[in-house]
């Protein structure tokens, strides 16, 4: 204490701000004992009439002692500076980066395709993954709403570039697997059947990966089934096409499709209208036909609130009627 009361005496005497002794109190005691004996120099010239002159000269011998002190201090001082607000400065980004995520979830939660793309557009220079990925989906969402093709597929190539980006910063988010996968073989599709072929082991593996991150993500589990049912499905041609490209190529059967769709119902109830239509569809082709029209129907009545919904519905309708079940006209 009475090191700290010196110290403060003696700063005060250099007309330095209180935060800064804050910190001087630290100084080790044997350069408080020094400084005290430069305080009971200065009093005795003091009393003694013209001898104070000789201060600035007395004090000079002390000063060697308290400037490496000084600058060592102002050093500690400006790193922590810096250092707390760098910390602030990362706070502040993460509170951002939050405050956008719940806004462009609320957006998405509202089926405002535009306003999300737009709101999330001005942000895709930030290098964050959680943000592009979900930029990556607003972009997809946005050419499945045009009526333009060639919107459509541009949308979907501008999507990818974003999921790339995404992927790259987080190879852990298992959002970010699961939308490459799902743009690799949407732009597969405008590449060509060949194109496409060779892009499905990859797709399969971040499929795979997704679900593994996450095995609560019930769309990842249902693109794992659509693939596992195109693959089932494909006709033969294709399958030549995919011999040709692999020495063992893809292959999965309509009973693995309808255990990762059934998963995918289990984990979330009626998500998603087209999981309902693809349950009926891989049924009919079990020739289940029982459990088909039940899901079929389910699919048909799904409410029609995206370009999704309203393909589920439209082909619900045909399968149907295939099945025997009537419309009024």
């Amino acid at each position: 204490m009475a090191a700290s009361s010196g110290y403060r005496a003696f700063f005060k005497f250099l007309s330095v701000s209180n935060d800064f002794l804050r910190v001087v109190q630290t100084l080790h005691v044997q350069q408080a004992r020094k400084l005290k004996n430069v305080l009971k120099i200065k009093k005795i010239c003091s009393r003694c009439p013209g001898q104070i002159k000789k201060f600035p000269l007395i004090f000079s011998r002390y000063m060697p002692v308290f400037i490496p002190t000084l600058a060592a201090l102002e050093a500690i001082s400006l790193v922590s500076f810096k250092k707390e607000k760098q910390e602030q400065k990362v706070d502040d980004n993460a509170t951002n980066i939050q405050v956008i995520i719940l806004e462009a979830d609320k957006l998405y939660a509202q089926d405002e395709v535009f306003k999300l793309y737009d709101f999330l557009f001005q942000y895709k220079d930030m290098a964050n993954d959680e943000i592009l990925w979900r930029l990556a989906r607003a972009t997809v969402d946005k050419g499945k709403h045009s009526e333009d093709p060639n919107v459509k597929k541009m949308c979907m190539y501008e999507a990818f570039e974003y999921i790339k980006q995404a992927l790259a910063l987080n190879s852990n988010n298992f959002a970010c697997h699961k939308w490459y996968a799902i743009l690799l073989d949407y732009t597969g599709e405008y590449e060509g059947t060949k194109k496409r072929i060779a892009n499905s082991f990859l797709v399969r593996k971040h499929f795979v990966k997704a679900i593994k991150l996450n095995p609560k993500d019930a769309t990842s589990l249902h693109s794992l089934g659509y693939w596992c049912f195109v693959f089932a499905d494909m006709p033969w041609y294709q399958k030549k096409i995919a011999s040709a490209l692999f020495a063992t190529p893809p292959t999965a059967t309509y009973e693995e499709a309808l255990d990762y769709f059934i998963k995918a119902e289990e984990v979330e109830p009626n998500f998603y209208s087209t999981n309902l239509l693809m349950l009926g569809k891989t049924f009919m082709r079990l020739k289940n036909y029982k459990n088909a029209k039940i899901y079929i129907m389910k699919a048909y009545k799904y409410p029609v609130k995206t370009p999704d919904d309203k393909k589920a519905h439209e082909e619900a309708m045909v399968l149907l009627k295939s099945l025997g079940v009537k419309f009024d006209d």
